[in-house]
């Protein structure tokens, strides 16, 4: 790989959800070999320990990280590592959110907590860390580009899952705003949108079945980690120094046939029946 293709030797990169040991950790690897020094970023010292530091053993310029970028404490302590690296501050990927197994219900009985719950997990993360990186680098007078993840339920129906469809959701339109407010500044702002992904989290409720991925996906298999990986350095470099604003789909076409839903609108993706009738009932 040449490094100075991307525009990234010299320039420090923070991804803030390194540590689940799938997209975020095949960023931070893809990242770091691609020239910039990267902070990982996990709240988890056990996911560093894991995920992590075994990138910096490889002789990558990996950086380990404990934060929570969900709190303003945790930003801070990311920000003061990063002014502490060796290069200059360019970058911010925003992997950290989710959901668990427990946040999907049918729409009438999710709470206020549930909604702020996932909104504070998935939308304020993004924002806030995104509202620090921003200033530091404008405050120097230097380009930038941030990078987050949004979701393929933000760009489509969420059925059993709205709160965390509409946090995505709104990541999307918070990533077109930003951009707009930074473009001048010579920082871009995007996002990418994974379809199905086989990753350890998605791996709690999508069991293995090649013929439904066959049906669903139109590229006929679920996504992997580095590719969603590739997708973000291509919006982080400058391949696409001209691109601020977007959101890039990345779900090897399931969007275009968009066939995963049953029968009781439900996803056929997820494997526990007992699961399912729970989510519904």
């Amino acid at each position: 790989m040449t490094n100075d293709f991307f525009g990234l030797d010299g320039r420090v990169v923070i991804v803030s959800g390194a540590g689940g040991g799938g997209i975020g950790t095949a960023v931070t690897r893809l990242i770091a070999r691609a020239g910039a020094t990267v902070l990982g970023v996990s709240r988890g010292a056990e996911n560093l320990a894991k995920h992590v530091e075994p990138l910096a053993g490889e002789g990558l310029k990996v950086i380990p990280v404990q934060a929570d970028a969900a709190t303003d404490e945790g930003v801070a302590t990311v920000l003061d590592a990063a002014r502490q690296a060796e290069g200059e501050l360019y970058g911010l990927v925003n992997i950290a959110g989710g959901a668990a197994p427990a946040t999907w219900m049918p729409a009438t009985r999710v709470t206020r907590e549930d909604w702020r719950a996932l909104f504070h997990q998935n939308l304020e993360s993004m924002f806030f860390m995104s509202q620090a990186v921003a200033a530091e680098i404008k405050g120097e007078g230097r380009p930038g580009s941030i990078v987050s993840l949004s979701s393929i339920s933000g760009l489509n129906t969420a059925p059993f899952h709205i709160a965390y469809g509409t946090a995505k959701a709104a990541l999307v339109a918070a990533t077109r705003t930003l951009a707009v407010e930074l473009a001048l500044s010579d920082i871009r702002v995007n996002a990418i949108a994974p379809g199905v992904t086989e990753t350890p989290a998605s791996g709690t409720y999508v069991d293995e079945d090649p013929g439904r991925d066959r049906t669903a996906i139109a590229m006929g298999r679920r996504g992997r980690p580095e590719e969603q990986a590739g997708a973000v350095l291509f919006l982080l470099s400058r391949l696409s120094s001209y691109i601020t604003g977007q959101t890039l789909l990345v779900d090897g076409g399931l969007n275009l046939k968009w066939t995963h839903l049953g029968a009781d609108n439900t996803s056929l993706f997820l494997k526990d029946e007992g699961f399912r009738a729970a989510i519904t009932s």
